[in-house]
């Protein structure tokens, strides 16, 4: 398994930083994601990635952080050569579920991300809450230049789905999936072909049913794993392989 999006510069994460790694290997996870949201994030996120061979990262600013962090898209692609175990832009997006005053500076800084994805050729982490015809409008405008989009944590409508297909889009699913009252997305996940699919814990938020309410950390990807599984109507095990493969295609190729 491929946990490819979670925070272990956390501190409920960070602090137990050996055993979540050990708990991580016991359920057969063979690589973790872990996001930067922000420049002080960026910094632990390069200790991290010396700390395990499975361990990966990214370099981004959250949009809720644009307001108070500024990175142009040279700064970013500099940070992504400082360490081949970089992999991705991200997360970066635009969040307008609290109406928050700041879209201006969360859109100038979604389109600085995506420029230096286009310039070093890597795969762009979106977090994209209540702003889907914004999120789509501007990677619409890039299409020509190829864009490789992972929507993280993707609690989108079936119709974003299908208009990201056609941008070539990737989609990971987390623990929301798990979730009684997510029947509209378990539907969308349904509908996605399995080649475009990954798997992600987004910890230590969104722990998954039967953890729901608790810390999340990577080990908990394998109760997601299970109900995507279910889902797609396939075993867990040609879900796991068929992620994994994704997440690779995705970040490796």
């Amino acid at each position: 398994m491929i946990d490819s999006h979670c925070h272990l510069d956390h501190e409920s994460l960070l602090s137990d930083l050996i055993n979540v790694l050990q708990r991580s290997k016991d359920k057969g996870i063979k690589k973790l994601l872990t996001i930067s949201t922000s420049i002080e994030s960026f910094s632990k996120v390069k200790e991290l990635v010396k700390k395990d061979e499975m361990i990966y990262g990214t370099i981004g600013i959250h949009p809720h952080e644009s307001n108070s962090n500024f990175i142009t898209s040279d700064d970013i692609v500099k940070g992504l050569r400082e360490n081949s175990k970089i992999i991705g832009v991200g997360e970066t997006g635009l969040d307008f579920y609290y109406n928050n005053s700041d879209r201006d500076k969360q859109i100038s800084s979604f389109r600085i991300h995506i420029e230096a994805s286009i310039k070093a050729k890597v795969p762009l982490i979106i977090h994209s809450r209540n702003a889907e015809k914004e999120t789509f409008d501007i990677l619409n405008e890039y299409k020509k230049d190829n864009l490789k989009i992972l929507m993280h944590c993707f609690t989108g409508s079936k119709e974003f789905s299908q208009k990201l297909l056609d941008l070539n889009s990737y989609f990971s699913a987390s623990g929301i999936i798990t979730f009684k009252n997510s029947i509209d997305l378990q539907n969308t996940f349904k509908s996605l072909p399995l080649d475009k699919i990954l798997i992600e814990t987004d910890s230590p938020y969104l722990a998954p049913v039967p953890n729901r309410g608790k810390n999340n950390e990577p080990s908990f990807i394998d109760f997601t794993a299970a109900k995507l599984a279910e889902i797609k109507e396939i075993s867990k095990f040609d879900l796991v392989a068929a992620t994994s493969k994704n997440f690779d295609k995705l970040f490796f190729n």
